[in-house]
């Protein structure tokens, strides 16, 4: 393996683990399609980066070479990816995310009906415990680089890639864990979310909040603080559902 593949794997390490795990339903092809457009949308690869080789996906999730390829043909009809040729070709992501809109926010509230509720709630369970989690672990050098490389990507954010970059500080926080598992239902929960979470307009006064929130959890996280990590993991998810409320208000 050399360093670029070397490279390309400890991304999808990072990265994708949650959400390219073993296919482990009889349906290979929709939830394989399902896989991909998850780390898509959640900014796990974002607008021009490359996806992992074919031979890396398919042995992830568990599925045929054929399976996949016919899962991204899929996603390319549908203008998330593209294939390009040549000693730096690969598939690469074209997706972009809509621009944060209310009707959509509305729309998105609409779908999920009285499950609105239920699935906030279960984000909010889910990540407090995954922060108290992680800063109860002992955490190797390289994953305390990796979260800080997280919140501070998500700091100089473009406007346009706030929420993507976003889901990726969260997913990262699951990871942390050391539960497979635990990572994969934070990533669920997100995807349940989504559309609501990346139709609220950016409000600098929100995003500023969300800044000092953000360094509350990796700061109690670094030092060992599971206590700490979860209240300031509590605060910041009630603090985007009071948002969210107010919008659909």
């Amino acid at each position: 393996m050399d360093l670029d593949q070397a490279r390309e794997q400890a991304r999808l390490d990072w990265q994708a683990g949650a959400i390219f795990r073993p296919v482990r339903t009889g349906n290979a092809f929709e939830e394989t399609v399902e896989r991909l457009l998850q780390a898509i949308k959640l900014g796990v690869f974002g607008h021009g980066d490359r996806l992992p080789a074919e031979r890396d996906l398919a042995a992830r999730l568990g599925v045929s070479r054929e399976t996949l390829r016919e899962a991204l043909r899929t996603l390319q009809q549908a203008d998330c990816v593209e294939p390009r040729r040549g000693r730096y070709g690969g598939t690469f992501v074209t997706y972009r995310m809509p621009a944060p809109d209310v009707a959509d926010l509305r729309r998105a509230a609409r779908d999920l009906g009285g499950a609105l509720e239920d699935a906030l709630t279960y984000r909010q369970v889910l990540e407090a415990g995954a922060a108290e989690a992680a800063a109860r672990r002992t955490l190797t050098a390289d994953q305390r680089a990796h979260l800080e490389s997280r919140l501070d990507e998500l700091e100089d954010s473009p406007p346009d890639r706030y929420r993507q970059l976003d889901s990726r500080f969260h997913l990262a926080i699951g990871e942390l864990t050391g539960s497979p598992t635990l990572a994969a239902a934070i990533a669920e929960a997100r995807m349940r979310l989504n559309d609501l979470l990346n139709a609220i307009p950016m409000l600098e006064r929100n995003i500023e909040h969300a800044a000092e929130q953000h360094r509350a959890m990796v700061r109690a996280i670094l030092t060992g603080d599971g206590d700490a990590a979860r209240r300031a993991t509590e605060e910041h998810l009630a603090a985007t559902a009071a948002l969210l409320r107010g919008f659909l208000a």
